[in-house]
């Protein structure tokens, strides 16, 4: 599974961001090929050069599906939107995602 992970810095106006962000939703979730996604909102920054206030996942089957969605009408009106609501203060990047429940560590773990 592949993600496109979105890192978007502390807005100047969060009141004006919590009003845009749905409409950026909106078209996210429509893109073609995505199978889930994930916001979390930054709490507490511990250690780093940036401030990121909000990290946003989409989750894809792979690389060549995240990029056509990107590609897509609804990718690219999503990222228009992100652009301006962020005053493009944000990163971007495509990470290879792997995932395990802990059930599964501790039997492997059990293992060794």
């Amino acid at each position: 599974m592949n993600k496109l992970v979105i890192l978007i810095e502390p807005p100047d106006d969060w009141e004006v961001f919590d009003d845009t962000w749905p409409q950026f939703l909106h078209h996210a979730e429509n893109m073609p090929g995505l199978r889930r996604e994930a916001t979390s909102r930054v709490d507490t920054f511990l250690y780093g050069d940036r401030t990121y206030a909000l990290m946003h996942e989409l989750f894809f089957d792979s690389l060549d599906a995240a990029q056509q969605a990107m590609a897509s009408p609804e990718g690219r009106q999503a990222g228009r939107i992100l652009q301006e609501m962020s005053r493009g203060r944000m990163v971007l990047f495509f990470a290879d995602h792997k995932e395990d429940d802990l059930e599964n560590i501790k039997k492997m773990k059990g293992d060794r």
